[in-house]
């Protein structure tokens, strides 16, 4: 069986995402208005799920949580799985890993018709590879890395197992 090069095991990955649940509680500050956390789908849905399960503990403004679909490679449509009015709504981009800024940057392609009260953006993992003006403003672990690693969020059964230099 292949040995994998964990960063993350999971109880470390619950532990980050915890503590960026305590961030984005406490940047809401009170501020009543409704939070919608975007996941990129795959994994970043399930960080988005995540997220709103442990932000629901900390605040008691309204949370929604749907998913954005694309090609990560080669973006071009964009989908969401529910259509929202986002204006005056703080949102919440969230991914598993952060490689080039490029999914982070056409996730809020959907957003542009609207007037957010905030956009923010959250990942699990980030590379210091930036190709895009995008620099996430929760991140659970920063990793320097080469070009030639990839990093993997391991999902089973909705849960976060760990992340791993492939």
């Amino acid at each position: 069986m292949e040995q994998k090069n964990y960063i993350l095991n999971k109880e470390e990955a619950g532990q980050k995402l915890h503590r960026m649940a305590l961030e984005l509680a406490e940047d809401l500050n009170g501020d009543l208005q409704p939070v919608i956390i975007i996941g990129i789908r795959n994994n970043g849905t399930i960080i988005a799920e995540k997220m709103g399960v442990l932000l629901k503990s900390y605040v008691t403004n309204e949370i929604k949580i749907i998913s954005v679909s694309m090609d990560k490679s080669r973006p071009g449509k964009v989908t969401l799985s529910e259509q929202l009015n986002f204006d005056d709504s703080h949102v919440v981009i969230a991914d598993d890993v952060t490689n080039s800024g490029k999914a982070l940057l056409y996730a809020l392609k959907p957003l542009l018709d609207f007037h957010p009260k905030t956009i923010q953006t959250l990942v699990l993992v980030e590379r210091m590879h930036k190709l895009f003006p995008v620099k996430p403003d929760y991140v659970g672990l920063s990793v320097a890395t080469t070009l030639q690693d990839h990093i993997q969020v391991e999902v089973v059964d909705g849960e976060v197992m760990g992340a791993y230099i492939d």
